[in-house]
């Protein structure tokens, strides 16, 4: 008889999801269904990070927490304030272990995009990872800031089927015909 963890469609959608964006790191995949699996436990082991969001115990959601703050620990995702300087997103995104083999920062036009917000500049650069073969897509916590990963953009789709399975939304950069 099958473990009731192994027929967990969210368990399941989490795991493919920290797969997908962490196939060099099995331990991002341990530390989400940690925190799927065993709520408590995940808080007391990461007490510390958790407090920096303000979280002192399970909450709903947790492990999609637990996702974004496991990738970032492993340089996989930057995480942008709504009021972010173009020029720190673009070094936080240089530093990404998942940024694309082909620079999309020879595609920018530096002194159009300087002035833009945060969300604009964001989108701008989805455009332009999108040129590479790559994409950028914002896991979305409910705050004011923008969990942004990188990945093939071949995969962008199986992203957004795996989050929305377990039940997180997922937001593409540089998709919509209407930003800039």
């Amino acid at each position: 008889m099958p473990h009731p963890q192994d027929t967990d469609p969210v368990r399941a959608s989490l795991a493919g999801i920290a797969a997908l964006l962490a196939p060099a790191h099995p331990d991002v995949t341990e530390e989400v269904i940690r925190a799927h699996d065993s709520p408590p436990a995940y808080v007391s082991a990461f007490a510390a990070r958790l407090d920096e969001r303000g979280i002192d115990e399970p909450i709903d959601g947790l492990a999609w927490i637990a996702l974004v703050d496991a990738l970032a620990a492993h340089g996989l995702l930057a995480e942008f304030d709504w009021k972010e300087d173009p020029q720190e997103i673009r070094e936080q995104l240089r530093k990404l272990e998942s940024r694309p083999s082909v620079d999309p920062w020879d595609l920018f036009e530096a002194d159009v995009t300087a002035t833009l917000p945060t969300d604009e500049f964001l989108h701008a650069c989805g455009r332009h990872y999108r040129e590479t073969g790559a994409a950028l897509a914002v896991l979305d916590i409910e705050s004011d800031c923008y969990p942004v990963v990188g990945l093939r953009a071949a995969r962008a789709d199986e992203l957004t089927a795996l989050a929305a399975r377990a039940g997180f939304p997922v937001h593409h950069l540089g998709t919509d015909p209407r930003s800039p």
